[in-house]
This record gives C-alpha cells, structure tokens and sequence, in this order.
C-alpha cells in the first residue's frame, strides 16, 4: 500500500512557452479533478441521516440511530487530522478516488444490517450500522487533505483564496444531489434489486445508487488529478507564479516523515491559533444551523417556514464563499486573517438583530439567509490560511488540525452539546450570548495571526 500510493518521481522540468500553455492546462484540470472528486466524497457522506425516518417502522429508535449518526462526524474529524498525515506522504491522484472508492463501499455496505439482520437481532445490527458509518466518515476524513495538497503545489499564495472559494462549492453541489438521488434512485433501481417490497427501496436510492455513482466520480477525479507540477516536468508553483509564502523553501517539495511532518505541523503556535479560532467558527457555523428549526417552531414559526429558514441559510453559502475568496485575494492581498475578523464582527451584529426579532419570520430568515452568506468565506479562508502558514509538505496535516478542531471542539462539543444544555438550563437567550462570544473569542484568536500575514501587502 505504501508502494502504491508514493508520489511520483520529479520529471525533468520543461521551459518555454510550450511548457507554460501546459502549466496553465493542467491547473484546469487538476482543480477539476478535485473539484468534481470532492463532491463525490458528499454523495456518500451524510446519506444515512435520510434514512432515519423510514428505519424507524422496521423497529428502530432515534435513540439507537442517533448513536449510529454520531458515529460519522467522529470519524471524519479525526480522520481529517490524522489521514492528512498520510495525505501529505502520496500520490494525491491515488490517494483521493482510493478514499472515495472506500467510503462508497462502506456506504453500500449499510443495507447488510438493514435488510439481512434487521431488529430481530437489534444489537447486532445498531452495533454494525454504526461501525460502517464509523468507516463512512473515517473514509471522507481523505477527502479533504488531498484536495489541500493540490492546492499548494498547483495553485500560488496571491490566488489560493479565489480557487479555493470555488472549489469549497463542490461539497454544497454534492451534498445537494444526495436528496434527488434518494428519490429518483429508489424509482428506478428499487423494483429491479427488492421486487414487490416496496419498504426497501429506499435502500437502493439511500445508499446503493449514491455509491455506484461515488465509484464513477472516482475514476473520473483519477483520470483528471495529478499530484504535483513537478511530476508532470514542470516546475514549482513558487517558481512558474513569481509568488511564494513567507516561509517558503525550497526543501518544502521534498516529501518528509509522519513524525517529522506532526512535528512541524503541532510546534507552529499560528495553526493553534487558527485551530482554535476555527472551533468557535464552527460553533458559530452549526449553532446557528442544528438549532434553528427547534428555536423558530418554539417561537411559534411553523416548521414549514423553519424548513426555508434552513433551506436559505445553505444556499447563501455558495455565493458568500465565492465573494469571500475573490476578496481574500484581490482587496486584502491574499491575508485572510482580516477578512475573517470582520465578517466575525459582522455575524456578532446579525445574532444580535437575529436575537431580538425571534417572532418575525421575514426579519428571521433575512438574518439567517446573512449569517450563511457570511460563515462560510470563514469556514473557506480558515483551511486557506492553514494551507499558507504550514510548508507544502505538511499542508493536509494542517489544516487536517483545523477541521479536528472544527468537527469535534466546535460542532459535537460546543454547538451541540454545550448549546443544548445551555438552552434546556437558562433557555435560547444564553445560547445566543454564547454564539457572540464565539464570535469575539474568534476574532482575538484572529487577531494574533494578523501580523504574520502583513508582508503580503506590499508584494505585487
């Protein structure tokens, strides 16, 4: 396996204006590998969280899949920390449709205790469900730090926020066929795999036809995504853009050990600070998100409008991140220390309007469809930052700490299980003082990172 996924070998590097027309090539195309590679890694994500409704008539308790659901945002924040590691040591055209090609698999592999043990054998089946979901989200935790890895090798300091901002909208289009995908596959292949019983063709669009296509996306990423411009005879994204990070050195292209890579990785304090700060932004993030359907319908707004309330705070999502990225680059010169700080102090402002006009619905969703439009270009520019402030060869492991941060501090820790208690004990008022302070509390965390990045300024 360690043969198998090795990065290529540097191939003589080509000059001239040929070699440059196939540089800017390749970048087109490798981004669309990663592009189209990491939605993919969506189709086969979250997919058992629309299959909770229709298990409970087989005999299945929200609590017992409640524990089974957890089990996927676990996995995958570790994964994202520790598979980096071993990210940062292959071939990212390899190790990307490898890990999606698992995660189908595994996904697949659900209807096994659904149809075949069922709650004739509950705990065998609760306990088997959850070890494959487990691997679901251990298996996209390997989606994500190949895409960095290509990013820093292909892509230079001064425009990594524009690609990244367009390339962050992938999750949003994968994660939105997955519902299209549920109905039409369960129509179409549902009657060809279970016959006359209808209860099971849910499982064909849930989770076979979801997979079946993952395995395409991943043939199609490998034919498109190539580890680095080195290995295509090219030469360093440094060299060919004019433009590098302040750390920047030339032995950052050589491919180092795990331990040397954590090492480099856990001694940087800035990756800490946006670590941290990348917790409260994800607190910040699903706080606002998990919790605002049970905040609007305890106010006495329907959960139908709940529903577009939700609805509308995703897909503003898309055009904020872009927005986001092209400022990061083109009005702040690639920092992304600033542009986080304000918009930090933006969202504060929202929250509070948001606070005080629970029983508007009109003024509710404007405040939501604002918070998505202003979260995500956060969200985006915190894994954008990690990528620049680390060396190319432990970039994945970087913002892989970032994204533990995120997943395990910020949203299973503090947005879910601190803001439940927190509203079941002094009701939704302390959670939205708890959503400002994280807001502050990013901002200060921000705000240590900011000198680090003011070099960028005067360089054209």
């Amino acid at each position: 396996m360690a043969s198998f996924l090795a990065p290529p070998p540097f191939k003589p590097e080509q000059t001239g204006p040929e070699a440059d027309a196939r540089y800017k090539r390749l970048r087109l195309q490798v981004f669309l590998g990663i592009f189209i590679g990491y939605a993919g890694f969506y189709i086969v994500r979250k997919n058992f969280s629309m299959a909770i409704p229709l298990l409970e008539p087989f005999g299945f308790a929200k609590g017992e899949l409640g524990i089974v659901l957890s089990m996927n945002a676990i996995a995958y924040g570790f994964s994202k920390f520790l598979m980096a590691s071993v990210s940062d040591r292959s071939n990212a055209r390899r190790f990307l449709p490898l890990g999606l090609i698992l995660a189908a698999l595994s996904m697949a592999f659900m209807v096994v205790p659904i149809q075949w043990i069922g709650s004739a054998h509950k705990g065998l089946a609760i306990a088997l469900m959850a070890f494959i979901n487990f691997l679901v989200g251990w298996f996209n935790g390997m989606g994500w730090p190949p895409c960095g890895r290509v990013m820093t090798h292909w892509f230079s300091i001064k425009e990594r926020g524009t690609w990244m901002s367009i390339w962050n909208c992938a999750h949003n289009v994968g994660g939105a066929l997955v519902g299209p995908m549920a109905a039409y596959g369960a129509v179409w292949f549902g009657s060809w795999l279970y016959g006359a019983d209808e209860r099971l063709y849910f499982l064909a669009g849930t989770f076979l036809f979801p997979a079946a296509v993952a395995i395409l996306i991943a043939i199609v990423a490998w034919c498109l995504i190539r580890d680095t411009p080195q290995s295509c005879g090219l030469s360093s994204i440094e060299k060919w853009s004019g433009h590098s990070a302040r750390n920047y050195d030339e032995k950052h292209e050589q491919t180092l050990s795990t331990r040397e890579i954590f090492r480099t990785v856990l001694s940087n304090k800035l990756l800490w600070y946006i670590a941290f700060a990348n917790a409260f932004i994800y607190m910040v993030r699903y706080g606002c998100l998990d919790w605002a359907p049970t905040i609007l319908t305890e106010n006495g707004i329907d959960i139908k409008s709940a529903g577009w309330a939700y609805f509308a705070y995703e897909f503003a999502a898309i055009p904020g991140t872009l927005v986001c990225g092209w400022l990061s680059d083109h009005v702040f010169k690639g920092r992304r220390a600033l542009p986080i700080m304000i918009i930090m102090a933006l969202i504060a402002v929202v929250i509070v309007v948001y606070w005080q006009n629970l029983d508007k619905l009109n003024v509710v969703i404007g405040c939501l469809i604002a918070i998505g439009f202003l979260i995500y270009g956060p969200v985006m520019l915190v894994g954008v930052q990690a990528l620049d402030l680390a060396p190319k060869n432990a970039a994945g492991t970087a913002a892989g700490l970032t994204g533990f941060m995120g997943y395990v501090l910020g949203t299973a820790i503090l947005a879910n299980v601190v803001m439940g208690y927190a509203s079941q004990n002094w009701g939704w008022g302390s959670t939205f003082i708890l959503l400002i302070a994280a807001c502050i509390v990013c901002i200060l965390l921000m705000g240590l990172t900011y000198r680090a990045e003011q070099y960028l300024v005067g360089k054209k």
